[in-house]
């Protein structure tokens, strides 16, 4: 087995001559990039995910217009149209509703 990823060095033998404090700054420093990058990932679908919602909400708006100035006469596009935006929004109101979940527990920690 190769070691060498984990010592950083080519010989297995360097572990000893390493400082446990460097290790540990390591991990840690490696630790929180990876905790940032996850809130970072996890915030960015959120946005997109509201983003989304919107482009259905103003897309079944568009049809509905564009049904009651009669420019269309296709009501199963209008239908499905509400049925997305109707979808997005109750998913992104059960997901906010959540997160203000966790938020006021985390906020009611004893520390």
């Amino acid at each position: 087995m190769d070691l060498s990823a984990i010592t950083g060095s080519s010989r297995v033998s360097g572990i000893s001559n390493l400082d446990p404090g460097t290790m540990l700054g390591t991990v840690t420093e490696e630790k929180k990039k990876a905790e940032g990058s996850l809130f970072d990932t996890f915030l960015n679908t959120a946005i997109d995910n509201i983003k989304e919602t919107n482009h259905y909400l103003s897309k079944a708006e568009d049809e509905k217009i564009k049904f009651a100035l009669g420019e269309t006469d296709n009501a199963h596009d209008l239908g499905i149209a509400l049925q997305k935006a109707t979808s997005a929004l109750q998913y992104t109101v059960a997901v906010r509703d959540k997160l203000m979940e966790a938020y006021r527990e985390l906020m009611q920690l004893q520390i």
